[in-house]
């Protein structure tokens, strides 16, 4: 992984390959970043810079066979931990290492690839991914031996937060009594579902979202894409490259989560004094209980970028708005007068709540037909 291969994030760049270049290599790091701003691919651009000696501020020079072991992502001095679940070959304890040929062609195909993403490489069904204390102890395993190449041995912890308590002591030990010549990098989106006592022991470098010359740029130069274009997939991308190749490719809507968020808005605002649409609501709240808890969370994520994307139309700030529904007959400004300061408080919280109590194994219908009644009410707030 180049680190010209990276877009933006050029401090970050200059601050890793100096402090190298120097010798000072902190023994663990946490990369906090938004998804699609480059965390994994920074992190294993810098663990490919450090293994291989490479200087000058970019991953090419006399270790050219060291180099090449990570066209493959397959340095044996460099491992991996993230989350995963069981599935039909792995049913019991599963383990990153069960998954370590999905997980290195999910990196090549797409290092700015989301947890969603990779649960979709997993097939989640209606589970959630977590790094587990079996993890732990294969990181305490790795570890423990010498280094092939007789320098620094690297684990890349991706999506920290997802480390359950059992693993999160188990690493703070690591961390607290770390191996010679050992540099631990987690990453993560959610910095503070990480426990505290790890993140103090960790030098914390935050990644902002992409700027929209940095995306179009690289969809001009990698997929020839027409500027115009360009640069309006990455207004709606808002910092996120990932999310910018899925406009691309038009394969955002794998899941119809505009219909589902239009049929249940309509649902509930014409649930006011009318019984058939409470039907209608619970019909609504069956169907998506019964999809996976991530596929659920990610569309109650993106029920509120809607609600947060129709108040800033209402409040006139044009500039700001990129999404473009296309659902028939549903015009987001005709809906935006319904979103206002009286009511976008308490929607906001109803659905952050809804997504809490799914994450942990609420019920989803009893969940979300609850959340549907609330909306019911809040709609309606003048």
């Amino acid at each position: 992984m180049q680190f010209s291969e990276i877009l933006g994030q050029e401090y970050i760049k200059s601050h890793l390959t100096k402090s190298a270049d120097l010798g000072r290599i902190p023994h663990a790091q946490l990369f906090v970043g938004p998804e699609g701003s480059g965390t994994l691919a920074m992190a294993i651009a810098y663990s490919q810079y450090i293994l291989c000696n490479n200087k000058n501020g970019e991953n090419c020079g006399e270790n050219e066979s060291c180099n090449i072991k990570f066209e493959k992502i397959s340095h044996p001095d460099l491992h991996f931990v993230y989350p995963t679940v069981s599935t039909d070959e792995v049913k019991k304890n599963p383990k990153s290492i069960d998954f370590i040929a999905d997980w290195r062609q999910f990196i090549i195909e797409n290092p700015y690839g989301s947890l969603f993403d990779w649960y979709a490489v997993l097939g989640v069904q209606n589970k959630q991914g977590e790094i587990r204390v079996d993890d732990a102890q294969e990181i305490l395993k790795s570890l423990s031996l010498k280094s092939y190449e007789g320098g620094y041995k690297i684990m890349i912890v991706w999506m920290a937060d997802k480390l359950n308590i059992a693993a999160s002591n188990k690493l703070l030990k690591l961390l607290e009594e770390p191996p010679e010549k050992t540099v631990f990098i987690l990453i993560s989106e959610n910095e503070e579902d990480i426990i505290q006592t790890i993140r103090s022991r960790c030098q914390v470098l935050n990644f902002n979202g992409l700027s929209e010359k940095a995306i179009a740029e690289a969809l001009v130069f990698h997929y020839q894409t027409d500027q115009k274009t360009a640069y309006k997939i990455a207004h709606q991308a808002q910092g996120n490259y990932n999310k910018a190749l899925h406009l691309l490719e038009e394969d955002g809507e794998e899941f119809p989560f505009e219909q589902w968020f239009v049929t249940w808005v309509r649902a509930a605002f014409k649930a006011k004094g009318n019984a058939a649409a409470i039907q209608d609501l619970i019909l609504w709240s069956e169907q998506i209980a019964g999809l996976g808890r991530e596929t659920q969370k990610k569309f109650l994520q993106f029920c509120i970028e809607m609600f947060r994307q129709a108040l800033l139309l209402n409040y006139e700030t044009r500039d700001l708005v990129y999404l473009e529904p296309k659902v028939e007959k549903f015009k987001l400004e005709n809906f935006a007068p319904f979103v206002n300061g009286n009511n976008i408080n308490d929607i906001f919280k109803e659905l952050s709540d809804a997504m809490y109590h799914i994450e942990r194994n609420g019920n989803a219908k009893i969940v979300l037909t609850d959340l549907s009644i609330k909306l019911t009410r809040l709609i309606h707030k003048k």
